[in-house]
């Protein structure tokens, strides 16, 4: 018997139980395994299942430019985030990954490149510009409520340049439908810092956002969202904490239907707040409770970093797993992740190399889908 004269259901409960990085691999193997597993959409149901028995969950993260899948487990006495492989290795670093049903939007280290990437399938896109990227690019990636679901890609910044010696304000969109750019003619009263990372939840991405106020002026912060059905952003959506410049604020998702929220105050007591919504929409907000407090002085003595500080919930658990480095001499600086639940509960797992100063360790969650572009 040949390999590829396997039963149907034995093949898919042997795949079920590779990682994702090794099934791209063993799918090749055979042309009728990647013919129908590449197009099943219940075998991806089965290979998610597999995952929460074994209760764990996958994530993504950026370290040492490279951007990794992680197997995390925080059910035994003492929590695991163990790499599963390296996602990509196309000879270029990553600095910024964007993640939107399954497919994640890449950016490169030298801010001239972006690609569109399904990790479970292996599709890549490289996306040229209309022009010219920006250093200061924000980046976005989305799809139409429609039934076509178009792929799009949002870029646009809105900063003064100090090379030019003026103001830069671009908005554009990329459909991956038309491979075409279309520029968006926006003059907003508001500014997305550019160290606030968007992140995408039903096909519209959110952003934190600021007033624009006279240089010295602090402005509060407030929530926007960009809906890539209307090519627009919406109203002001209230946030369950008043904050400011300085603040450590990240977004993140759960179980692709909610939107969380971290917030750290930058003085003086460096508590940390985690709120989770209750609906969440293009034009409307509203927050649960507060999912988690917890006083960081006593644990780790510091703010996490508005440029770090990326994070995800495991519900189960009442836990959230905050991203970062440690603190100290830029030699000894590490990556680590930092595992907080209720009751004083923390733990803190060294995910291993030295950080460089200039890459920022970052996770997004994940799920693998079979979506094409």
């Amino acid at each position: 018997m040949m390999i590829s004269d396997l039963p149907r259901d034995m093949v898919e409960e042997v795949l079920c139980k590779l990682p994702m990085t090794s099934l791209r691999r063993a799918r090749f193997t055979c042309k009728r395994w990647n013919n129908t597993l590449s197009k099943d959409w219940r075998f991806t149901r089965k290979y998610n299942g597999e995952a929460a028995k074994r209760k764990e969950f996958q994530v993504v993260m950026i370290l040492e430019y490279k951007v990794y899948l992680m197997s995390v487990n925080l059910h035994n006495p003492s929590p695991s985030i163990e790499p599963i492989g390296k996602l990509h290795d196309a000879g270029v670093d990553i600095i910024n990954v964007f993640h939107c049903q399954g497919l994640l939007l890449c950016v490169t280290k030298d801010g001239t490149r972006l690609v569109v990437w399904n990790p479970f399938t292996g599709q890549t896109r490289w996306i040229k510009p209309r022009d010219s990227y920006h250093r200061c690019d924000r980046y976005a990636l989305g799809y139409e409520n429609r039934n076509n679901y178009p792929l799009k890609v949002l870029r646009f910044v809105d900063d003064y340049d100090r090379n030019l010696k003026r103001q830069v304000r671009e908005f554009e969109i990329f459909n991956l439908n038309s491979s075409s750019w279309k520029v968006v003619d926006f003059n907003p009263h508001w500014m997305i810092q550019y160290f606030y990372r968007g992140l995408s939840l039903k096909g519209n991405t959110y952003w934190f956002a600021e007033n624009k106020v006279a240089p010295g002026k602090i402005g509060r912060v407030f929530l926007l969202c960009f809906n890539f059905t209307t090519e627009s952003f919406g109203p002001r959506l209230l946030l369950p904490f008043h904050g400011r410049y300085g603040d450590t604020l990240t977004l993140s998702s759960v179980r692709k239907e909610q939107l969380a929220v971290l917030f750290q105050e930058c003085a003086p007591a460096y508590t940390l707040k985690v709120w989770i919504s209750s609906k969440v929409g293009p034009n409307a907000v509203s927050w649960n409770n507060v999912f988690l407090s917890v006083d960081m002085k006593p644990l780790i003595g510091f703010q996490f970093h508005c440029f770090a500080g990326s994070f995800f919930v495991d519900e189960k658990n009442k836990a959230v797993v905050v991203i970062d480095t440690t603190r100290g001499h830029p030699f000894t600086i590490r990556n680590m992740a930092y595992v907080l639940g209720e009751n004083g509960y923390f733990k803190s797992v060294d995910l291993g190399d030295f950080a460089p100063m200039k890459c920022w360790p970052l996770v997004c969650s994940y799920l693998p889908s079979l979506v094409k572009f």
